[in-house]
């Protein structure tokens, strides 16, 4: 139940933040956006706050900011039909009404002539009892559709995706993977605060109870100057030397509060990836304090950056082999293992796997974020946006081999777990 707690808060929080940078950066473009959901499939849970429908949904694989203007607008008011028009105290139609409309009696019911409701916001037709023939009735920027007594924000061009700059745009996209570079460091960032960011010195962090160190008298914050006699610079100097030597006596010339002593220790033989190396009980050696905290979560968003784009790198290469993704359950598995090793490990991972879905966001590939810039990229290239039914066809068998890839992942990661 633990692990589930847990999947269930680190997947949620990577998805929210993600789809939070898009929503932010949408609303401040001035974009109307429809519905904010995570996950997909049916609606377990929904309510509104001013434009937008937040949403959870039954399936965990993912999540969107629906935008306008984005798919086609499902209600539309052709030449012919019969609505009913609500009007507000300024005279503009604020509701337009498409069936049910004896529900509505004091509603004026007109056969359409024309409706332009993105660019002119206005509808001409003939009203029922009237003899004044045709007229013409304003739309109110702020106008709902009512339809099976459920009300649709209608969305004047000037409040569609596509009416925006292309830079306004393209950063709208690029919010929600750069939302989970931003997850990740602040995660790292409380880390360093809470427990101190580990610094490459000679010098000896926490002791284990049953490490060697401790049973030797070697004590938390000895500085190392040498190992039998090798001088040491850095913490890496003193871990290379130590896993080399198991059950090897080492002697220690360390610096404790300005006095220096000689100290023996006998690594002891630990097996580690197939090899016996020694280790003595010492963790990494911290140090505590806001700007040690910064460097520390920029320096791991960066490195855990650079292995992610390596291991990438080695997929497209043929070094890294489809089997070895995981999807939703083998993260959850591994999300299992992490969880049992201790609260700090799991924000780590939590930490990984944001840069992760950020960095997998970023590819150029149909239907992700970083497809959805490659068509920005082209757009400013050409100087014109690519017709839109083209793109969406592409996002569209885009999105459908990506689902393709994560059942096939999925079996693969179903395999993993019953032959382990």
């Amino acid at each position: 139940m633990n692990t589930v707690i847990a999947f269930v808060l680190i997947f949620g929080a990577l998805v929210f933040f993600h789809e939070l940078g898009h929503l932010m950066l949408a609303k401040r473009a001035g974009i109307l956006c429809r519905e904010f959901a995570i996950g997909f499939g049916p609606k377990i849970l929904s309510f509104k706050r001013n434009e937008t429908v937040y949403t959870i949904r039954l399936l965990p694989i993912g999540g969107f900011v629906r935008m306008a203007g984005e798919d086609p607008e499902m209600i539309e008011v052709k030449p012919g039909y019969h609505v009913g028009l609500l009007e507000g105290k300024d005279g503009k139609v604020e509701k337009i009404i498409t069936n049910n409309k004896e529900k509505y009696p004091q509603a004026r019911i007109i056969e359409v002539e024309k409706a332009d409701l993105e660019h002119g916001m206005y509808i001409t037709g003939y009203e029922e009892g009237s003899e004044e023939g045709l007229k013409r009735f304003e739309v109110s920027e702020q106008s709902f559709f009512i339809t099976d007594g459920q009300e649709v924000q209608i969305a004047p061009y000037s409040r569609q995706f596509a009416s925006k700059t292309l830079g306004q745009r393209a950063a709208a996209i690029f919010a929600g993977p750069f939302m989970n570079f931003l997850l990740a460091f602040v995660i790292l960032l409380f880390l360093g605060l809470f427990q101190g960011a580990p610094v490459d010195l000679p010098k000896l962090g926490e002791l284990t109870k049953d490490g060697t160190a401790m049973s030797s008298g070697l004590k938390e914050g000895d500085t190392i100057e040498s190992i039998n006699g090798k001088s040491v610079s850095s913490w890496r100097d003193v871990v290379e030397i130590i896993r080399a030597n198991p059950e090897k006596e080492l002697n220690f010339q360390v610096n404790r509060k300005g006095e220096d002593l000689s100290v023996k220790v006998v690594p002891e033989k630990f097996s580690a990836g197939g090899q016996t190396i020694g280790r003595i009980g010492a963790y990494t050696p911290v140090e505590k304090g806001f700007v040690s905290a910064v460097k520390y979560g920029a320096s791991e968003t960066y490195n855990v950056t650079k292995e992610i784009i390596l291991g990438l790198g080695k997929l497209i290469t043929g070094q890294f082999s489809i089997k070895m993704l995981s999807g939703p359950v083998g993260i959850y598995d591994a999300t299992d293992k992490v969880a049992q090793s201790g609260i700090e490990n799991l924000f780590r991972w939590a930490a990984m796997l944001s840069i992760n879905l950020g960095i997998v966001n970023l590819l150029p590939l149909p239907a992700l974020d970083g497809g959805r810039l490659l068509f920005f990229l082209v757009e400013a290239v050409r100087g014109k946006p690519i017709d839109r039914q083209k793109e969406g066809m592409v996002h569209f068998i885009g999105f459908a081999l990506l689902m393709l890839l994560m059942l096939v992942v999925t079996w693969n990661d179903i395999q993993r777990l019953f032959l382990q």
